[in-house]
């Protein structure tokens, strides 16, 4: 039995980063971005405003702004994720937002808003991976400082 999951533990620690990131990236932007989608959608006949307003009761905000700036995070931190660009702050800015939904919206969704935030935290502690945009840029940045560092 040792022998089992010591060759399982050598497995599974050979997947590798990137794999796992781009998952990371993929799933959770697509939890969100499908949730913008859908307020974009009842927006014209104000059925996202009145979710605001009647079930999800937000402090602080007006429904309609609490509305607009929920959709428009929806709408554009996830293909920020899904191109790897400025992923730490598009992973940090939704789990801010999945904290808002799990403290004022549905309290009693951890279980699902607790996934959300450990792929959330995962981003952003260990990043996009290599397979990213913020990895080609600092690539191309660290090359372009390389190439005129003064040579000893």
């Amino acid at each position: 039995m040792i022998g089992l999951l010591m060759r399982l533990d050598s497995l599974l620690k050979q997947i590798p980063h990137e794999l796992l990131a781009i998952l990371a990236r993929i799933s959770i932007g697509t939890v969100f971005l499908r949730s913008g989608l859908l307020k974009l959608d009842g927006w014209a006949d104000g059925t996202t405003v009145a979710l605001f307003r009647d079930e999800y009761h937000l402090p602080l905000l007006p429904p309609e702004v609490a509305a607009s700036l929920a959709m428009a995070a929806e709408l554009s931190l996830p293909p920020l994720l899904f191109l790897g660009l400025l992923t730490r702050p598009a992973a940090l800015a939704l789990l801010g937002m999945t904290l808002v939904i799990e403290i004022f919206v549905y309290p009693g969704a951890f279980d699902t808003h607790g996934t959300w935030a450990v792929v959330l935290l995962y981003l952003a502690k260990f990043g996009p991976g290599a397979v990213s945009l913020d990895s080609l840029f600092i690539r191309s940045r660290l090359e372009r400082k390389a190439s005129t560092s003064p040579t000893v």
